[in-house]
């Protein structure tokens, strides 16, 4: 019994070290669940993050959330004194973030890569490079799975470890960006595709579902009944005929039945399993996992996302779904890049105008009444635009028809101005007299 239980722990041993240098967790890890981001499932199938984004409603709704953000143009600005801001170009940040985060990818493919690892993980990683000084030089994303984090007793700081190939790198705070999503202790995110795991486990079972009624045919929906018992030759021969009628390249032949044979139907199609339901069910599932609408992946059914109905449409998806990633993505680059004493002075901001851009008629409008109201300048518009600026468009000005009611039809008096010579002269009074008048 000894021994027994000596090799168990050897085995287990064995098992914990794979496991710790495969994920960065151990297996008494309560986390452990959250960096595979699955588990086993009612429906039988195994949910990962491999798995899952098989499945295209997950595809869609990461691949949309993560390449929209990641288009998003991402600067630093900097406070000013008169509460007005202005983009920090000179300030090492602002190229990290807006267009080269490290040498081996561009902006768009960087943070594509984060917010997708947020969708998939509820967490995202990157190792922060600093200078001498402290200030960033790249950001090298890190895959979430290799991650694990956890408090030291004696700093009370976090301590990252990241294990890949077999190796280890243990960060600190400042070395890491790190952005959670949606948590309960403040520590690491919780991951949809864990939290999800039974609705994309039914998802799954009914693709193959699907699939399998595909690879059958319409042999799926039928029996074939001998007259007689067949010994084992007369069997194998029955599933060598049947054979040649299996499979969606083969769905519709009709077979030739011999010696009494008959075809009887199950009745179970897949209208009455309603297998076509479930699968569109399960697209507006796993949509709610991840806060988009249906229709924003190509469910159309019952939508429409043409008309006013896309402005509309692209604005709550932009408040309900992506403004709190936007933030939560900014408030981490404070956390995180910038420096104590930086932090009051500077701060990251997406451009979100070119997901609320309507057709060109409303945007002119719009802009028109910006400018006549003093709200904007007309070079703000032009860059806006992507105009070069003109000489005086950075001077707010406003229409002056609007009038108090009490001042209608008073004539506007210009100011007087100064003579070049001498002293200004009154005016000449106007001789006032009546009609019929001898003295006039």
């Amino acid at each position: 019994m000894k021994i027994r239980n000596r090799v168990k722990g050897w085995l287990y041993k064995a098992v914990d070290a794979m496991a710790l240098t495969v994920t960065g967790v151990s297996l008494t890890d309560l986390r452990l669940g959250t960096f595979l981001a699955g588990g086993p499932t009612v429906s039988g199938k195994l949910v990962t993050v491999d798995t899952a984004i098989q499945l295209d409603t997950v595809w869609a709704c990461v691949r949309l959330i993560s390449d929209t953000i990641a288009s998003m143009p991402l600067k630093l600005y900097q406070r000013q004194s008169d509460d007005t801001s202005l983009l920090a170009r000179d300030h090492p940040l602002y190229r990290i973030l807006y267009s080269s985060p490290n040498a081996d990818m561009t902006a768009m493919e960087f943070w594509s890569a984060v917010v997708g690892s947020l969708m998939l993980w509820g967490n995202a990683f990157a190792q922060v490079i600093r200078r001498g000084d402290g200030s960033v030089i790249a950001l090298n994303p890190l895959r979430p799975d290799r991650m694990s984090v956890r408090r030291d007793p004696d700093t009370g700081g976090l301590v990252y470890t990241y294990n890949y190939q077999g190796a280890s790198l243990t960060l600190d705070e400042s070395q890491i960006l790190h952005i959670k999503g949606f948590c309960l202790d403040g520590m690491m995110g919780i991951s949809p595709i864990s939290a999800g795991r039974q609705q994309m486990g039914a998802a799954m079972a009914a693709e193959d579902a699907a699939g399998a009624m595909w690879k059958n045919g319409l042999l799926s929906q039928t029996y074939i009944k001998s007259p007689d018992w067949l010994d084992d030759t007369q069997a194998i021969r029955a599933q060598e005929i049947l054979n040649n009628y299996k499979g969606a390249l083969n769905a519709g032949k009709t077979p030739l039945l011999e010696g009494g044979w008959t075809v009887e139907s199950i009745g179970l199609n897949p209208e009455d399993m309603q297998l076509l339901q479930t699968r569109g069910f399960n697209v507006e599932t796993i949509c709610r996992w991840f806060g988009v609408a249906p229709v924003m992946i190509g469910r159309m059914e019952k939508s429409t996302a043409w008309g006013s109905g896309l402005e509309q449409m692209n604005l709550w998806f932009l408040t309900y779904t992506l403004q709190p990633w936007l933030v939560r993505i900014e408030q981490s680059i404070i956390r995180c890049l910038l420096l104590p004493a930086e932090r009051a002075i500077y701060f990251p901001k997406h451009n979100v105008d070119a997901l609320l851009r309507a057709d060109s008629q409303a945007r002119g409008q719009l802009e028109a009444q910006q400018v006549q109201n003093g709200i904007k300048t007309r070079n703000e518009v032009r860059e806006k635009e992507g105009l070069p600026p003109l000489p005086g468009g950075d001077v707010l000005t406003v229409q002056a028809q609007m009038i108090p009611l009490t001042d209608v039809g008073v004539v506007a008096v210009l100011p007087a101005t100064k003579p070049v010579n001498g002293p200004a002269q009154p005016s000449p009074q106007p001789q006032i007299g009546t009609l019929g008048d001898p003295d006039e």
